[in-house]
């Protein structure tokens, strides 16, 4: 069984708006955008939140998971680990590393 694959069409006016647009001069300056941390320091917050997260859950899950292979043990430890440290702990820590850098200047 073989894909379908479609393509769905911009529709025109869509088109000549975004054309109309990007031809009208900007009347105000766009905000500036704070600079993103330098690779330096997302590795630093990145430790700081994979050595937080994988500290605690060893702590909390530890116990549960004592007798598993290690495969398993590792499995599950870093199925915990990794969301959190993606979704949670490094963008909070970002919005925190912001905050500071605001209140310093």
């Amino acid at each position: 069984m073989g894909l379908l694959m479609t393509t769905v069409a911009r529709p025109a006016a869509a088109s000549a708006t975004a054309a109309a647009d990007r031809n009208q001069p900007r009347s105000a300056a766009p905000a500036q955008q704070p600079a993103l941390p330098s690779v330096h320091m997302r590795v630093l917050l990145t430790w700081i939140a994979v050595f937080t997260a994988l500290t605690v859950v060893q702590l909390v899950v530890g116990p549960y998971v004592k007798g598993f292979p290690m495969l398993l043990r590792t499995l599950v430890i870093t199925g915990i680990v990794v969301p959190a440290v993606v979704y949670t702990l490094v963008p909070n820590l970002l919005k925190v590393r912001a905050g500071v850098l605001r209140r310093l200047r």
